[in-house]
């Protein structure tokens, strides 16, 4: 579960740039998560195949809401995820 946690707060902020063709490489971007929480549905091994479905739902006034899926090999949902995190694009 640690390791799945730690995952999940690394990769799901980026989700909200998409929208806005922006990526986490451009000059100038800048993030940092301000809230991040975590529900386990399942037991899973973070060793295991899990497919990780994101969307950045919301984004505005520096700020970005993101929620997350975790599912198993057998398609069962194994954890949700809630991130809010300050998002800065400076200059391109």
């Amino acid at each position: 579960m640690c390791a799945a946690t730690y995952a999940s707060d690394l990769l799901l902020l980026p989700s909200a740039l998409a929208p806005h063709a922006i990526v986490v490489d451009d000059p100038g971007v800048a993030l940092a998560s301000l809230d991040h929480a975590v529900w386990f549905h399942a037991p899973f091994r973070a060793d295991d195949w899990l497919f990780y479905e994101q969307e950045g739902f919301w984004a505005g006034h520096s700020r970005a809401l993101c929620r997350g899926s975790l599912f198993d090999r057998d398609g069962v949902l194994v954890a949700s995820v809630m991130q809010e995190g300050l998002v800065r694009v400076g200059p391109r």
